[in-house]
């Protein structure tokens, strides 16, 4: 029995290697979303982007140099995570692809955010439910809108909101970048995201700087974000509930960005809810469109079913995923 074992595990071995670094890193992901003690790539992301737009944001040609920032720090985080994978291989006590596994289920790790985002969108439930002016400090963590003048049902809707657009942005898309081009793709995919959340506004100190970020991450998360919502449909399709497609068709449409509203309505659906209508980013009024009609309260209830909601499309990515790693 003990010969079975080993040779069916040296027979699969290479489709395990496969598999490892990504269910490593999703596991990691899934039982510590991301430790505050522990360093992450994305804030050092963040501090190259303050760096050169505090250098580069004045002047004549916003545009043209925020577009040159832009497309710099995306290649470059794709051409150093690729040849320092490509030198772990040159190292001989590594050089059978242990050191790139490790350092893949690290990045994997590093670029999911799945966990993260459904505490922070449960502790939002628990402090709003404690005081109006707790909830408004603790979705201002997870929103980019002015919080100060929220009410309880708009800091719930926020919340929800925030669940759905992210799932894409920090689950769903870098996994689908990951399966795409590796890693390399995984992480420049975040530098994508992280440029469009700090300069892809269409404010006046970012809206030349910044519009050329807030198209790449456009383009790059204009398939993602419609998976997402596929993905988060699937359940209730299974149950006979086709309206709900048609009505994320229609829609997924009512949002300011041409990707998030897929998501959003998804879950809005999913939920018999209402997202969207107007906010204030920036001391400036955003008149954005409603996804759908039903204005009711929402509950804890609904929090801990659009968690359950996103958990299962999660789960649907990574297995497809490793399909499509194990059929290269």
């Amino acid at each position: 029995m003990a010969d079975d074992f080993f040779s069916f595990f040296s027979h699969h071995l290479p489709l395990i290697a496969i598999a490892l670094p990504l269910l490593i890193g999703w596991l990691l992901d899934l039982l510590l979303g991301d430790p505050r003690w522990l360093p992450h790539p994305i804030v050092g992301f963040g501090k190259m982007i303050a760096f050169g737009e505090k250098r580069l944001n004045k002047g004549n040609h916003r545009m043209l140099k925020g577009a040159l920032m832009a497309v710099t720090f995306i290649a470059l985080v794709f051409a150093v995570t690729y040849l320092f994978r490509q030198a772990l291989y040159q190292i001989p006590f590594l050089g059978d692809g242990v050191g790139v596994g490790i350092i893949d289920a690290v990045i994997i790790f590093f670029c999911l955010a799945g966990t993260t985002l459904v505490r922070e969108v449960r502790a939002v439930f628990l402090a709003v439910d404690r005081s109006l002016e707790e909830g408004r400090m603790q979705v201002a963590r997870i929103v980019g809108r002015d919080t100060s003048q929220l009410s309880a049902q708009e800091v719930r809707t926020a919340a929800l909101e925030t669940l759905a657009e992210n799932l894409s942005d920090g689950v769903i898309a870098p996994l689908f970048w990951y399966a795409i081009l590796g890693t390399p793709g995984m992480l420049a995919y975040k530098m994508v995201n992280t440029l469009d959340s700090m300069i892809g506004y269409k404010t006046e100190r970012y809206r030349a700087f910044g519009c050329w970020a807030a198209h790449i991450d456009d383009v790059a998360n204009y398939i993602p974000a419609r998976l997402t919502a596929l993905l988060m449909m699937i359940p209730s399709l299974c149950k006979g509930r086709g309206r709900l497609f048609r009505f994320v068709w229609l829609n997924g449409r009512n949002h300011a960005s041409p990707n998030s509203g897929y998501p959003e309505a998804a879950l809005a659906g999913i939920l018999n809810c209402r997202f969207g209508g107007p906010h204030y980013y920036f001391g400036q009024l955003f008149d954005k469109p409603y996804i759908g009609d039903n204005d009711r309260e929402l509950t804890t209830a609904d929090m801990r079913r659009a968690v359950r909601v996103n958990r299962t499309a999660e789960v649907l990515m990574v297995v497809i995923v490793l399909c499509s790693l194990f059929l290269r």
